[in-house]
């Protein structure tokens, strides 16, 4: 058992862990992280440094309790068409069953999203044998709205390879964009009553100005880059992303949980590391951003650690920016 959680410190600090997806299950807040391990893998833009195999959960049973590691969940060796690179996961609850959802490489080197079950948002998860038909890229998030319907949400440039499904195929040597396209968003595809397929091929939603003009690949302080998520807020669909390059939380807004979605403006401003990648969740009331930061190992980017801080809207629904450090 960890420490109590304290606002911007690091929650786990026995493990490196990053890509926070909070949620609460049971009364309780349980956090689902992607787990970094050390070694020496050469950092690139496909992101091999990010060698990560296996998940564990852990669990607050309030805002300032002390943080519970339930253990190993899930490792690469017991997905059948898994290769590498579990990286950032989520999960949801649905039929009875808790839900995992994860990225990692197939046997032939492209990111698919797969998916484990549980009766418990503890785990173990137990994995399909086969990924989830029709999906590609990294992090996965899925919401589940107020009708009952489930949506995933995946994407990511460069090491996340969005950039080679552009033709609805995967074309290993595309990407990346010219600064003047426009820039690839987010893909969003509902899924089936089962939780575990899609009930419609992934289609892209674009990330619109103030204009109503899809941003462009050159907008690196606004064009999503990874790390999508979505939560409902007075009726309103925000979704969440970072902006990789300018090491931005980001957010836009729609009347629909598919979008498009209209650029509203930052959430957080950059944290030590290069990656920055989060979760929005609400718990007794309040809005809590859950983020990761590299301040535990010193700044080494592929050692982070998961931490949060108060989210807190205006009247009229914009989110006020968090500076991580201040």
């Amino acid at each position: 058992m960890n420490k109590h959680a304290k606002q911007n410190e690091p929650l786990v600090t026995h493990l490196y862990t990053a890509d926070p997806s909070a949620h609460v299950f049971e009364d309780k807040i349980y956090i689902y992280p992607s787990h970094d391990l050390e070694h020496d893998a050469v950092s690139d833009d496909s992101g091999d440094q990010y060698a990560m195999e296996d998940y564990h959960v852990f669990s607050m049973d309030d805002i300032d309790a002390p943080v519970v590691d339930h253990g190993e969940v899930l490792h690469v060796k017991d997905v059948p068409w898994a290769s590498q690179q579990m990286w950032a996961p989520d999960a949801a609850y649905k039929n009875g069953t808790y839900y995992f959802y994860f990225p990692a490489k197939d046997k032939d080197g492209i990111f698919r999203i797969g998916v484990a079950t549980s009766k418990s948002p503890a785990g173990p998860f137990k994995p399909e044998p086969n990924y989830i038909e029709g999906t590609f890229s990294i992090d996965p998030a899925v919401f589940i709205d107020d009708d009952g319907k489930a949506y995933m949400y995946v994407g990511g440039i460069w090491g996340g390879q969005l950039e080679k499904w552009q033709t609805g195929e995967f074309v290993a040597d595309a990407g990346p964009q010219k600064p003047e396209e426009e820039a690839l968003s987010v893909y969003i595809a509902e899924l089936n009553e089962d939780m575990i397929s899609l009930k419609e091929p992934l289609k892209e939603s674009k990330i619109l100005d103030e204009n109503n003009k899809p941003l462009l690949a050159g907008d690196e302080d606004r064009r999503f880059f990874e790390a999508p998520w979505v939560h409902k807020y007075n009726g309103t669909y925000y979704l969440t992303y970072s902006t990789g390059t300018s090491h931005y939380i980001v957010y836009a807004t729609s009347d629909s949980p598919t979008g498009p979605f209209v650029y509203r403006g930052r959430i957080l401003e950059p944290v030590i590391g290069w990656t920055t990648h989060h979760s929005v969740v609400e718990f007794k009331g309040k809005w809590y951003l859950f983020y990761h930061d590299a301040s535990l190992s010193g700044g080494i980017d592929s050692r982070r650690s998961i931490k949060f801080t108060e989210l807190k809207y205006n009247e009229d629904g914009t989110i006020q920016t968090i500076h991580p450090y201040n």
